[in-house]
């Protein structure tokens, strides 16, 4: 099993009810796909770089997990179509 680590950065205008429902989505796919989640860390509300959909900030978390090859790739195609994720990734954590 790979190390590896979701960014995400979802959307500030929507409540927290519904941010916490987008993180806890996201951590059910990493588990669907036989992934076992290591640590969440919530950075908070952040400016961002630039302009993402007329926003200016996100809130920012990053899930590390380990699992297998294929789970990255399934978790990503999950979370691309996700309402209120502006940005994510998925990087695999050297050893």
């Amino acid at each position: 099993m790979n190390k590896y680590e979701l960014a995400l950065v979802v959307s500030a205008k929507v409540e927290d009810e519904v941010r916490d429902a987008v993180v806890e989505k996201a951590k059910g796919y990493i588990t669907r796909y036989n992934g076992v989640i290591t640590e969440v860390e919530e950075w908070g509300k952040k400016k961002l770089a630039y302009e993402i959909q007329k926003m200016h900030e996100g809130f920012y978390y990053f899930i590390q997990f380990e699992a297998d090859a294929e789970c990255p790739a399934e978790v990503e195609r999950h979370v691309r179509i996700m309402d209120n994720v502006l940005r994510y990734l998925v990087v695999r954590k050297d050893a």
